[in-house]
């Protein structure tokens, strides 16, 4: 499992150029039918444009794909796939939304709006490196809680999934990279008392400036 780079929340940017509105909108998904649902979204909040060009690329089999939607071969979708693959981004959408305004623009015009719709758009996106976390689970004595929970939060180390019965119970996602020094450091902490179950490997989202 490796890190890569998504957008965090769908966002929007639009301009238009020579009468022409394009509206670009991005949105994270994971396999091809979120790509169709989304994309029947988007022609339903946007009724009776002229074009609906969209770019996606998918982690999972490294699955990407582009259309034109009825513009000249290559003016739309490649360069909204372009700005995808140059930003390195995986499991996201972007479509943008052409409503004609009367003037054509020839397909070198076509593809500067097209691309530069998607590059503004995503100049703003908020992005996040999906980053492996492993998941442990602890459970210890009442005791052990306040102190755990505080030394974890100060290594940034997050809690989630809490249970309060005989024992308490939590569990803590460990970015891969630290692991060792995570296990090292609670066997010292709690003398061996405390001893973590691995769970699982999942992605966590961390924002990118």
């Amino acid at each position: 499992m490796e890190s890569y780079v998504t957008v965090l929340n769908a966002s929007t940017w639009e301009q238009v150029i020579d009468k022409s509105r394009f509206i670009g909108i991005v949105f994270s998904v994971t396999d091809t039918e979120e790509v169709e649902q989304r994309l029947r979204e988007v022609r339903k909040d946007y009724p009776n444009a002229r074009h609906y060009v969209y770019a996606y690329r998918l982690y999972q089999g490294q699955l990407e794909k582009s259309t034109d939607d009825g513009e000249p071969q290559g003016t739309g979708g490649r360069p909204v796939l372009d700005v995808l693959q140059y930003r390195q981004l995986w499991d996201v959408l972007l479509v943008v939304i052409r409503y004609f305004g009367g003037i054509l623009l020839g397909t070198g015009g076509l593809s500067r709006a097209y691309g530069g719709t998607a590059r503004q758009l995503m100049d703003q996106a908020p992005l996040g490196r999906l980053v492996p976390h492993q998941i442990y689970e602890i459970e210890a004595g009442y005791e052990w809680y306040e102190p755990l929970k505080y030394w974890l939060k100060q290594y940034s180390w997050a809690t989630r999934n809490e249970e309060f019965l005989a024992t308490v119970k939590f569990q803590v996602y460990i970015p891969s990279a630290v692991k060792q020094q995570f296990l090292d450091w609670l066997a010292d902490f709690t003398e061996r008392k405390v001893v973590p179950r691995e769970i699982e490997m999942t992605l966590c989202a961390e924002q990118v400036e």
